[in-house]
């Protein structure tokens, strides 16, 4: 059975190595909310992801839609009125915007990414041996594991709340995400982390009548 130093030198590896190979971290590094505004609900939200690669900006959208209805808010995805896979005249956006029946919209765009770089130290088991053959038998046994070295992205990303029917935004966050190689489940993480702060503000409150 291996000694305790072994689980002490062991482990810090082996929780880098789950946490980036299969876990998306997401968080809100930064926030702003409207000092003045006060939510009154909004009846329909324009999902709209700011992407040329028609693929993810659909899986995106529709994810966000699909959250926002699991929480009882009506959501849309841009894509059904925006065909286009560049940017839009602002006649044609009021046009998608009119057509979808929107009174919010949900924009979230890519600022950078980022190659980071983890390196776990070696580590070696001591092992309070006494005698020359145990000591000789230990040395085939117990040996140094070098370090690990792990090349992962971090991306970050903005997502603003626009009140359609005042024209200003209400919240806008800086969101990173450390990627894990699924883009599906990087972007329901994403998904997940801002939802839960709009609710927290009360931005995705009923519709008041």
């Amino acid at each position: 059975m291996r000694s305790s130093w072994a689980r002490i030198f062991l482990w810090p590896a082996i929780a880098v190595v789950l946490t980036l190979a299969g876990c998306a971290t997401t968080e809100i590094v930064n926030q702003w909310s409207h000092p003045e505004y006060r939510s009154l609900g909004f009846k329909k939200i324009l999902v709209i992801g700011v992407s040329k690669q028609t693929s993810i900006r659909r899986s995106f959208e529709d994810e966000f839609v699909a959250q926002l209805k699991g929480a009882g808010v009506n959501a849309v995805s841009s894509y059904q009125f925006i065909k286009e896979d560049g940017p839009v005249e602002e006649p044609r956006l009021q046009e998608a915007v009119k057509h979808a029946g929107a009174d919010a919209a949900l924009i979230t765009r890519l600022l950078r990414v980022e190659q980071r770089t983890q390196v776990t130290p070696g580590y070696y088991e001591p092992f309070p041996v006494y005698g020359f053959y145990r000591w000789y038998s230990h040395a085939w046994h117990r040996y140094y594991e070098p370090p690990r070295v792990y090349h992962y992205e971090v991306y970050t990303s903005e997502t603003s709340l626009y009140d359609m029917r005042k024209n200003q935004v209400v919240w806008s966050g800086t969101v990173e995400t450390t990627g894990s190689g699924d883009i599906k489940k990087d972007i329901r993480s994403y998904v997940q982390v801002v939802l839960k702060e709009l609710k927290q503000k009360r931005f995705l409150e009923p519709v008041s009548l």
